[in-house]
């Protein structure tokens, strides 16, 4: 196995509000061969899985400047500080997001996104029998269509979009 290497220190380079960066520079246990890494440090995600009773995928278009486009994906956010878990962010989320809520959120499993320079963790949740039962409530910068797409046409939208 490859040894973990030792965190020397960690200078703060800049505070972007949704996450932090910092020059990490570490020891390689071996050769002694000192790098500087970028770290970002930022709050988990979750991302959800929603499904109605008729068997339709609740997702969300909405411009992201990133790829300086529109992107159709599940909805999903940040973990907030008033989150107890990823549990209550993805029931949030969901709710904000979209106006929808469901019944039983059974978490699948979570990645790391990006280990090479990103410290945290995307949850993933799966929701059944989800229904619009509320008005939505957007973050500041986000403009939300949400669209439902029959659970059938989900593998063609992934190998398309």
């Amino acid at each position: 196995m490859p040894p973990k290497w030792t965190i020397i220190n960690k200078e703060f380079v800049a505070d972007a509000r949704i996450f932090k960066l910092y020059k990490q520079h570490s020891m390689h246990p071996h050769t002694k061969k000192e790098t500087a890494f970028s770290v970002i440090e930022s709050p988990d995600w979750v991302n959800i899985i929603a499904l109605t009773r008729d068997e339709k995928v609740v997702l969300i278009r909405q411009y992201r400047p990133g790829i300086d486009d529109i992107a159709l994906e599940i909805p999903g956010g940040m973990l907030d500080k008033a989150d107890k878990d990823p549990v209550a962010a993805a029931i949030r989320e969901l709710a904000e997001e979209t106006g929808y809520t469901g019944e039983d959120p059974q978490l699948l499993g979570f990645v790391h996104p990006n280990p090479a320079i990103q410290n945290n963790k995307c949850f993933f949740f799966w929701m059944k029998n989800c229904q619009k039962t509320q008005a939505t409530n957007f973050d500041a910068c986000e403009e939300i269509e949400t669209e439902l797409v029959d659970l059938k046409e989900i593998p063609e939208l992934m190998r398309t979009q």
